[in-house]
């Protein structure tokens, strides 16, 4: 009976241990995930241009569940029509990031209306199937500048873009944010609105620097429906720096200590030259005590 219950127990764990084997597969297995393909481009602060793709698989049950794509190789393209410029190929990092960045003087096909149409690209593998994303934008100029006009800080930015011609044309209107340089991130000051190419901005006079008050201020268009992301920077000696006093405490020696520490080591050092003094008249009596019982001794 016993041998029989035992077998029966055996046999109930294995099923169980594959039953959860098989459970546990098929949860991460790859059809249980949807594919994710980002694409975006940022014209930095020098003028280069830099496209950004990401591969991220997500659990189709639990979306909090994300898996990124490692070493994925993306192309990315200049598209025009039928004709396709490869201009540069990278793989995904252990964030599923691939990046590129082309230099300011890198010539793009544009299309009539002067956009630059941009893809991205995957491939694919036999797990994977093939990702593409196409993003289109104007090759927008911000120009930022600072200046100091009848004694007040200013934040001056001029947006266009330039047509065909060779002219310059401002554009209408756009969110622009303008920022400094944080400890961890850009700290945001200002949210404006550029209104026919312009913005004019009041720069506060009470933003920390660093030790020599120096300031990096940003002025940032973030995901505009023509633009893209758009980047410019200057350098100004516009913040302040505040020498914080240290309150030194629980601090092994200083200049001056507290006056209980004075107190207490006074009673000590008096009770040390009490106990000498004590010790010495002590040796004086003795002393005394010995001629004295010496000298009746001798009498006897």
């Amino acid at each position: 009976m016993k041998t029989t219950f035992y077998k029966y127990s055996v046999l109930v764990l294995i099923i169980g241990l594959l039953f959860n084997i098989r459970s546990s597969a098929q949860e991460t297995s790859i059809d249980n995930y949807r594919m994710l393909f980002y694409f975006k481009t940022v014209k930095q602060a020098d003028n280069s241009r830099m496209l950004e793709a990401q591969l991220i698989a997500r659990n189709k049950k639990d979306r909090k569940d994300k898996v990124p794509v490692l070493d994925a190789e993306i192309q990315f393209f200049n598209i025009l029509n039928d004709e396709e410029v490869l201009l540069g190929k990278s793989k995904t990092n252990k964030e599923g990031i691939a990046q590129i960045t082309l230099a300011e003087n890198q010539s793009y096909l544009t299309d009539e209306e002067g956009n630059i149409n941009l893809k991205a690209y995957f491939k694919g593998t036999d797990a994977i199937d093939e990702q593409e994303e196409t993003i289109s934008v104007k090759d927008l100029h911000l120009e930022l500048d600072l200046k100091e006009i009848d004694s007040v800080k200013t934040v001056l930015v001029n947006a266009f873009v330039i047509d065909s011609l060779g002219t310059k044309q401002n554009i209408e209107e756009s969110d622009i944010i303008i920022s400094v340089n944080g400890m961890l991130s850009k700290m945001p000051i200002e949210e404006g609105y550029i209104e026919d190419g312009k913005l004019e901005f009041e720069m506060p006079t009470d933003i920390p620097g660093d030790v020599d008050g120096n300031l990096t201020v940003y002025a940032i268009i973030e995901d505009h429906d023509e633009f893209g992301n758009v980047m410019a920077k200057k350098y100004a000696n516009w913040g302040v720096f505040n020498q914080q006093d240290e309150v030194e405490s629980n601090s092994l020696w200083t200049e001056a200590a507290p006056i209980w520490m004075y107190i207490v080591l006074t009673i000590l050092l008096v009770g040390v030259w009490a106990n000498y003094a004590y010790t010495i008249l002590n040796l004086f009596s003795i002393k005394k005590e010995g001629k004295a019982l010496e000298m009746n001794s001798k009498n006897q």
